[in-house]
């Protein structure tokens, strides 16, 4: 414990998609020093936390129970004690059945400074997505939230009351229940045609909407296997269905993503504007690894620094600032990229690509450099340990001096597979985007659902996924997020998403 108290951020994390979250919210995650997570948040918004914040999982997995809230609210206040900024990441609301009531007193008690973000309740958030408002002029003038997760397995007690509301009703934890939940306000004098549905959505492994009346809802939902988590609707806007209607081709499908966080914030960035859903499946997490003399010792004149990847760029810099290297000695270095997203990367440092093949293949790379490369310069790569040999091999063929210098590697976040595994299953699609990205999917998952089609980036990816999974499988249009998005979306409207 540390003379200096942290604080706690109870936040919200919307119901959906990660940019459901405020903005607030958005901002005090990018701050935190920790970040405790459970199920149903998109794995998007990890991301999101600073690159060296500690993250701490508190939620379900392989069948077993989540965290007791002692156990959660002491992690909390462990954290805070030592010192951290801890940012509570929670599903939907806090305040909302979200048990932010009690990890608030909890750390009002351990005398712990902290702050409620709200968020937006799946109360409201899955009822929308499905296209029923909660309220409706002439409809609904009034919402209740129940929770329906109680010991008896129906109503709550003296809720018998609600049967009387003309307002909607909005069970939260009670698809377990449902029949009971149905049969009480039945008994209490609902009416059996008042309109219900059932929904499981936002990062619900098995989406699902079911709409039907109160006497039917119980026995349609488990003929149509919806699956928890779900909202129970009950009133007379569940009969609406005011879905958007904004044209998004890829609306339904489901892709899961390999790599790292910057690959795949730029699947999402094409793929979510078209209507698709993206779980992050494999996690790719960059570690840099030591020089044996530093960068710095690396630099002199007459010297080609060549990038095979924006990890590799970001690698390099952020262990230049650490070594504490004036950017001046970079005067007389010459810089190649094998492709636009590595060129882009560089660009945001400030230094213009001497050098990017117009095809992103090491190959095409090799063969640039053989052209440009003076006798008197030698060629310094700047890549993962994972690297293929081929690029190295092909220039020491043509007799270019090369230095194969390892400043990052990449391994799996194992949290992020385990928590990925229900929704696996569920997959339209599964995007490759790199050979190493196949060999890590594979150790972590070990196989490709049925029914799945792959997407690799390009052809490197594409051999090795061949090594692997003797299927056919899609290999994009150009080497680039867009090429990916582009080859789902027209294999979807030719195939309607089978092999």
């Amino acid at each position: 414990m540390t003379d200096k108290t942290g604080c706690v951020w109870l936040i919200g994390a919307g119901c959906g998609s990660a940019d459901l979250i405020t903005v607030r919210g958005l901002k005090l995650l990018r701050q935190c020093d920790v970040v405790v997570y459970d199920d149903l948040i998109d794995s998007a918004l990890l991301a999101e936390a600073p690159r060296q914040a500690k993250r701490v999982y508190m939620g379900k997995r392989c069948g077993k129970h989540s965290a007791p809230q002692e156990e959660i609210s002491r992690v909390l206040v462990e954290e805070a004690q030592a010192g951290h900024k801890v940012a509570r990441l929670k599903g939907g609301d806090p305040f909302v059945f979200g048990r932010g009531g009690a990890e608030a007193l909890a750390l009002r008690d351990a005398g712990i400074p902290y702050e409620e973000v709200p968020g937006i309740s799946s109360a409201i958030a899955i009822p929308a997505a499905a296209g029923i408002p909660v309220t409706h002029r002439g409809v609904s003038r009034s919402l209740h939230i129940i929770t329906g997760h109680t010991a008896a397995g129906g109503l709550p007690e003296g809720a018998e009351h609600l049967a009387a509301l003309e307002g909607t009703l909005v069970f939260l934890m009670g698809l377990s229940h449902l029949e009971k939940i149905a049969g009480s306000l039945l008994e209490a004098g609902k009416s059996p045609d008042t309109p219900a549905a059932v929904i499981s959505g936002g990062n619900a492994a098995h989406p699902a909407a079911v709409r039907a009346t109160l006497g039917t809802i119980a026995q349609r939902a488990r003929e149509a296997d919806v699956r928890p988590p779900a909202v129970i609707v009950v009133g007379g806007t569940a009969a609406m269905d005011l879905s958007g209607t904004v044209e998004k081709p890829l609306v339904g499908v489901r892709v899961g993503l390999t790599g790292t966080d910057e690959m795949a914030a730029r699947l999402r960035g094409v793929l979510e504007p078209l209507g698709a859903r993206t779980w992050h499946v494999e996690r790719a997490v960059v570690e840099e690894l030591p020089t044996e003399t530093g960068l710095e010792a690396l630099l002199q004149d007459r010297l080609w620094l060549v990038f095979t990847s924006a990890n590799g760029v970001e690698t390099f810099f952020r262990g230049l600032r650490r070594e504490r290297v004036d950017l001046r000695r970079l005067v007389r270095c010459k810089f190649g990229v094998i492709g636009a997203a590595t060129g882009a990367a560089l660009e945001r440092h400030g230094i213009l690509p001497d050098l990017c093949p117009s095809a992103y293949t090491s190959e095409s790379l090799a063969a640039a450099l053989t052209e440009r490369v003076s006798p008197e310069e030698d060629v310094v790569l700047l890549r993962s340990r994972e690297g293929t040999m081929q690029l190295p091999a092909l220039l020491r063929q043509h007799g270019i001096p090369v230095r194969d210098v390892h400043i990052y590697t990449v391994r799996t976040d194992t949290e992020t597979a385990e928590t990925a595994k229900e929704a696996l299953e569920t997959l339209d699609y599964l995007a490759f985007s790199s050979a190493g990205g196949v060999e890590r999917y594979f150790a972590a998952h070990g196989a490709v659902p049925e029914g799945t089609v792959c997407v690799c980036i390009g052809s490197v990816t594409a051999a090795a996924l061949r090594v692997r999974y003797q299927k056919p499988f899609l290999t994009a249009s150009s080497i680039s997020a867009e090429g990916m998005a582009e080859t789902i979306q027209a294999h979807r409207n030719l195939h309607g998403g089978k092999m």
